[in-house]
């Protein structure tokens, strides 16, 4: 139960990545390369898998006790591609048309339920009881792990096919944006009517109002409750229930975010009702939270 505490924390502080892409941005603007950066994080997911693959199961000995350092370490960068990928992509997006950035979401979504699936198919954690004979003759169940149906090295060479995948589908893509680009032949004429039929630019809006900062503290509260409070309380709220209660929890909650995707492709909601809805939400999900609570003897 130690490890998925480990890797909570090592998933929290992966979001450094993001945190320096923006600052980079902000501060010198066009010094990151938005396809050169991709392809690095690409690349570092790509190179991460293969060594988690060939290295997961080693343990070090660190502080008398053995630790698997190779497995959180590359589960850490892992998790800075992931997160970092989030601020490098978009901005890669709005070169194209409109219409990708949906498909970027659902792909996004289905980048967690792929290997949720694959997840599901291993089996991990099934046991049996089995009857056990001690030394003076006594018998007693005892749990009996059964075999999961693949390894988890045939579970991480799978990641590593959907990162190059990924980074092959990206090498397409940036290829097809830079034959996109149009190349218009104009003469001075058109130009000066042009420029004279054109209204005045309208001065900005400004961004600090109450209404965005009233979203903004939505979207951080949201963000951290999703992403950094109730990831780090999971294993121990499911500890009570066994590892394969934690174990289909992880999985069947990765599966919500692409099904929330899939939907939204038919289903569009204006940018108010998403807001009205999403508080709407909150106190079934805190019913159903101390409801969990109550059962399992915590309150």
């Amino acid at each position: 139960w130690n490890l998925p505490a480990y890797l909570t924390v090592l998933i929290a502080f992966s979001n450094v990545g993001p945190l320096l892409v923006t600052l980079a941005h902000r501060f010198s603007p066009g010094l990151l390369n938005e396809r050169y950066l991709i392809h690095s994080i690409q690349a570092l997911g790509v190179i991460s898998s293969v060594a988690l693959a060939l290295t997961w199961d080693r343990t070090v000995l660190v502080g008398r006790k053995q630790h698997s350092v190779a497995f959180l370490t590359l589960a850490f960068a892992l998790a800075l591609v992931c997160c970092t990928s989030n601020v490098t992509f978009l901005p890669f997006m709005f070169r194209l048309s409109s219409k990708y950035i949906r498909t970027f979401f659902v792909g996004q979504g289905f980048s967690a339920l792929f290997p949720c699936v694959a997840a599901l198919v291993q089996g991990v954690g099934q046991l049996e009881c089995r009857n056990s004979s001690a030394a003076n003759g006594s018998q007693s169940l005892q749990p009996h792990y059964l075999k999961e149906n693949f390894t988890a090295s045939t579970f991480f060479w799978l990641l590593v096919g959907l990162m190059s995948i990924s980074l092959l589908a990206f090498a397409g893509l940036a290829r097809k944006s830079n034959n996109k680009q149009p190349t218009t032949h104009v003469n001075k004429e058109s130009c000066q009517l042009t420029t004279e039929s054109q209204p005045a630019p309208k001065t900005p809006a400004p961004f600090c109002t109450a209404r965005n900062v009233y979203l903004l503290i939505l979207l951080a509260v949201s963000n951290a409750l999703t992403n950094g409070v109730l990831p780090s309380i999971q294993t121990y709220s499911c500890l009570p229930y066994g590892s394969t209660t934690f174990h289909l929890a992880v999985v069947l909650g990765n599966l919500a975010n692409p099904l929330a995707c899939f939907v939204a492709m038919f289903a569009l909601a204006s940018a108010f009702a998403s807001v009205i809805n999403h508080p709407a939400t909150c106190p079934i999900t805190a019913f159903m939270m101390l409801k969990i609570s109550y059962i399992s003897g915590v309150l």
